[in-house]
């Protein structure tokens, strides 16, 4: 499939108990076509930019972008690939969500 656009939507909930961030959000490729698909990432702990960092790892991972390896074992930030590669990235994060919600 070729990848024209990268949409990702998360949702934030801070743990007040705990002090701790945790989010949850859908990745979706190619949003508004015929060929979009969305992939799920589960609850999680983090924080700020750090679901578009899973984000990018998922989508390594599943083997749906070719992220090169950097010698340190890290990978490119997902708006550098996405700049390369001409392919739209939109991101959204919506905070001090419920729990449930997530």
């Amino acid at each position: 499939m070729k990848i024209k656009t990268i949409d990702i939507n998360a949702k934030e909930w801070f743990d007040k108990a705990n002090g701790n961030s945790y989010f949850s959000g859908i990745i979706t490729l190619n949003y508004g076509t015929k060929t979009a698909k969305d992939y799920t990432m589960p609850l999680q702990y983090g924080y700020g930019e750090h679901y578009i960092d899973i984000a990018n790892q998922y989508l390594i991972k599943e083997d749906l972008i070719k992220g090169k390896r950097h010698d340190n074992g890290s990978y490119p930030p997902l708006w550098q690939y996405c700049k390369d590669n001409k392919i739209i990235l939109r991101t959204n994060k919506q905070e001090n969500c419920k729990k449930r919600d997530l």
